[in-house]
């Protein structure tokens, strides 16, 4: 489904307040969830979730996390549910064999960094991860599953839309209130600019550590001074928009989707010969095209461009340093 809009309209409006007493029980319930103690593993883990619901950019900060680990000589195993996947026990992810409707879309990006594993149980999935060799799991996404133990725990918020309304669900996109959140993570990655993220971040009276999404080179070679019709299907839209006017990309149409929701045959022919009559490229992001699969139809051959983007660290690394010394340490100790 996608994000209401009344969520990031500040203040908030009727709607949401109307909807309010149960944004009080919902955001009750995920904080006594929350706060069950998990099971011990065997192995760091790290989580990397967001306060809100859709996408804040977890993904790109778990894969930052795994090339860190791996600088330190650890071996990071993903952990994911999987989300819009259909395997239903313990899986690890084969890019060469696994689809986005068996695994999900995101898993199938992170297995190109390091070994996956997608489970709706994660004691499960950890085991599974412990099997393929982790010295470490980086679960993407999990804040609010207690099932395991989190040795850290780091949370990331989007600078532009911050915590929207700053209401729970249903009123607004927060799991619960951000403050009581807060008390079960360790540090926030703000990713991008924006007065709304940069609040949020103040809100939560966490270590703060800075990023920004940085498109490809080969990206913004292929975009700059091109008409683009952009295709998406991801928790924040806007986040797209940003990148492809990053990129020089002028932005002439386009087909936004629901997070996580697939293509069909139909609606990539038909976003194909819309692109086609206005002259202009269609962009997309990794994650869509791990849904999209291989078997493009003939208005996208030539015509589709896939805008990878790298998170990169702005300030706070010598803090994101220390707390991942401290993981480790603690779990020695532990």
């Amino acid at each position: 489904m996608r994000a209401p809009a009344f969520w990031w309209t500040t203040p908030p409006g009727l709607t949401a307040r109307l909807l309010q007493p149960l944004a009080t029980l919902y955001s009750a319930a995920t904080l006594r969830r929350m706060r069950r103690p998990g099971v011990k593993v065997g192995c760091p883990v790290i989580c990397v979730g967001n306060f809100t619901s859709g996408g804040a950019g977890k993904t790109p900060t778990a894969l930052l996390l795994a090339s860190l680990l791996v600088a330190r000589g650890e071996r990071p195993v993903f952990l994911s549910r999987g989300y819009g996947g259909s395997v239903r026990f313990a899986t690890r992810v084969d890019p060469s064999r696994h689809s986005a409707t068996e695994v999900g879309d995101e898993p199938l990006l992170l297995a190109q960094a390091a070994p996956t594993i997608v489970s709706r149980d994660r004691v499960a999935g950890a085991a599974k991860a412990l099997e393929a060799g982790a010295s470490v799991i980086i679960m993407d996404d999990g804040l609010q599953n207690p099932d395991i133990e989190k040795t850290l725990t780091l949370a990331v918020i989007d600078g532009q839309s911050g915590f929207g309304n700053g209401l729970a669900h249903p009123a607004g996109p927060l799991r619960a209130v951000a403050a009581l959140q807060a008390s079960q993570v360790n540090a926030v990655i703000l990713i991008g600019p924006g007065e709304d993220g940069a609040r949020a971040a103040d809100l939560t009276g966490l270590p703060v550590i800075t990023a920004e999404l940085v498109p490809s080179p080969a990206a913004t070679a292929s975009l700059t001074g091109r008409r683009v019709f952009a295709m998406a299907g991801i928790g924040l839209p806007d986040k797209f928009r940003t990148t492809l006017r990053a990129c020089g990309a002028d932005i002439v149409g386009e087909h936004i989707v629901a997070d996580h929701a697939p293509y069909s045959a139909s609606d990539l022919e038909r976003v194909g010969a819309t692109a086609a009559s206005l002259d202009a490229l269609v962009a997309t992001t990794a994650k869509d095209r791990a849904r999209i699969g291989s078997d493009l139809p003939h208005s996208l051959r030539g015509r589709l461009v896939v805008v990878e983007v790298t998170l990169v660290p702005v300030g706070g690394m010598d803090r994101l340093n220390a707390l991942l010394d401290t993981c480790f340490s603690a779990s020695a100790t532990g």
